[in-house]
């Protein structure tokens, strides 16, 4: 017996039909691994398969250390009452800012919880919220404080920690540790959604973490819990907080995300989960361990507005885009009769140059309407997909850089110069501006291109729409023909899905293929 890298027991043993029938007789039940080559149990399994089989089977010394923290527990925290009083919500904190209401109910409601999602919309604070709900652990318990965010991210939680008096550990995505200390520890998972696929070894080693037996409570925070609308990405998730529906995945992925076995040319079957149904029930079932709430629900903020700007191009223009469109049609094609590219693939090529030339030919269109709001003394916040785009923008209009070639530090400089008034104009790629930052100074947003999925299209909008903001945020979204309409098309479709797992009101869901899209659009080109 051993640990496994997702924090639950495996079982790894040579077949024979009576230890096997003894196995699948375990409750909580395991499940065969054929691809591991062993049975795979909860932790909740470990005094059952520590009598029936500890004195047949050899156990790793990393299980049998996690097995004696098992057998003895730490001592248990105080109730849920002393937890708020500790957690001195009235209180204004050390550097004079006061918790909105909206804070304090969720602080209590984590307290309530040793394992929680907290899936506020961005913007509302779920930085000082959970810290402020750590703060009580360790004040009632003598806790430490793990945070687990982006590299980009730790300055945030480091002056936020700071400003409550408290000493964090921070973690990142890229390097999480195997175990954590015997003493007590508070996780705190900050962009949850960076776990969402379940087969990544980063999702596998969070997995461990939030399972360890020393840990005080897991709280993860993702104002974008199921970002592509798939209920299958929120299953390790639920995973992490012990919900009872992350105990089988197999029945999970049949109710939930139309799980069934596909025939793969060749004979071969495959086990496909990647779609959405029973929407509705899962948000009942996910719900007492799943607080999510807008901000129209929490803060009068001023409103956010979209705006849907058509791009046309001249009679020139539009020849050069469909010669190079041409030209990279071409170029796959001949890569695909040598070999190298597969030829099933050639539709999603041909839509994702169409994306990447039509973001250049969008360029002096964004150059129109940002460079009058410049002069108008107006800040401004631009996102694009594609780095070199970022950069031809730049080289038209100035302002500064924000992309992931800079180092970390370096992002929070550049975010601090543009709060501070010493830039009007940010240009930055989603992967680098579109998280956990502030910039609440712009009033004005310009998305070029818009990403595959509704939660990083909105969290690059809510960037600007926070607390602390003045005025409307007005939202400009260039629109170049039917390949941006396509994808406008699929942010919305994945939306009603994640409406419908966080709704407020009834949502019919009405949804098209995405091969289907694309066959549409091809034919329209």
């Amino acid at each position: 017996m051993r640990l496994g890298r997702a924090g639950t027991i495996e079982v790894v043993l040579p077949f024979d039909a009576v230890t096997q029938a003894q196995l699948r007789s375990v409750r909580p039940r395991g499940h065969w691994r054929s691809r591991q080559g062993c049975w795979e149990f909860p932790l909740e399994a470990a005094v059952v398969l520590s009598s029936r089989f500890g004195s047949r089977f050899a156990i790793d010394p990393e299980l049998r250390r996690w097995f004696d923290w098992l057998a003895h527990p730490l001592p248990p925290l105080p109730p849920h009452r002393e937890l708020v009083r500790s957690a001195a919500l009235e209180a204004p904190l050390p550097d004079g800012r006061q918790l909105f209401a909206h804070q304090r109910a969720a602080v209590r409601w984590l307290l309530a919880r040793r394992g929680a999602l907290l899936a506020d919309a961005m913007g509302l604070g779920k930085t000082l919220t959970a810290l402020a709900a750590a703060r009580a652990l360790v004040r009632a318990a003598d806790c430490r404080i793990a945070v687990i965010a982006p590299a980009g991210l730790h300055g945030h939680w480091r002056q936020e920690g700071a400003a409550l008096g408290l000493q964090l550990e921070l973690l990142s995505w890229a390097r999480l540790p195997n175990d954590l200390p015997p003493a007590g520890t508070v996780l705190i998972a900050d962009e949850a959604h960076y776990a969402q696929n379940l087969s990544a070894a980063r999702t596998q080693a969070f997995l461990r973490l939030a399972r360890h037996p020393r840990l005080r409570a897991v709280w993860l925070l993702s104002g974008t819990p199921m970002k592509n609308g798939r209920p299958s990405q929120l299953f390790p998730l639920l995973a992490a907080i012990g919900h009872p529906l992350a105990r089988d995945q197999r029945a999970f992925e049949e109710r939930y995300c139309q799980g069934h076995w596909r025939e793969q040319p060749g004979g071969v079957r495959h086990w496909q989960a990647v779609g959405a149904t029973h929407l509705e029930e899962l948000h009942r079932f996910t719900r007492p361990l799943l607080l999510h709430r807008r901000k129209a629900d929490c803060l009068d903020l001023p409103p956010k507005q979209r705006h849907l700007l058509p791009v046309e191009l001249a009679q020139a223009e539009a020849q050069g885009f469909q010669h190079r469109l041409q030209l990279t049609v071409d170029e796959y094609r001949r890569r695909a009769a040598a070999g190298e590219v597969r030829r099933d693939a050639e539709a999603l090529a041909v839509f994702t140059a169409l994306r990447q030339i039509g973001a250049e030919y969008k360029l002096p269109a964004a150059a129109a309407l940002v460079s009058p709001l410049l002069r108008q003394g107006e800040s401004v916040l631009v996102f694009c997909t594609y780095l070199a785009v970022a950069k031809l923008l730049q080289a038209r209009l100035g302002g500064s850089l924000l992309t992931g070639e800079l180092p970390p530090p370096e992002r929070q400089r550049v975010v601090d110069r543009f709060q501070a008034g010493a830039e009007q104009l940010l240009i930055s790629t989603y992967g680098a501006g579109g998280l956990g930052f502030t910039l609440h100074r712009a009033r004005h947003v310009v998305l070029l291109d818009r990403p595959w999925t509704p939660g990083d299209a909105e969290q690059a909008e809510d960037r600007c729409h926070r607390i602390g903001m003045q005025g409307s945020l007005h939202c400009h979204w260039l629109q170049l023909g039917v390949a941006d309409q396509l994808v406008d098309g699929l942010i919305a479709s994945k939306a009603q899905r994640i409406a419908l797992l966080l709704p407020r009101r009834s949502t019919a869901l009405q949804r098209q293929a995405l091969p289907q899209m694309v066959r549409q659009l091809l034919a329209e080109w």
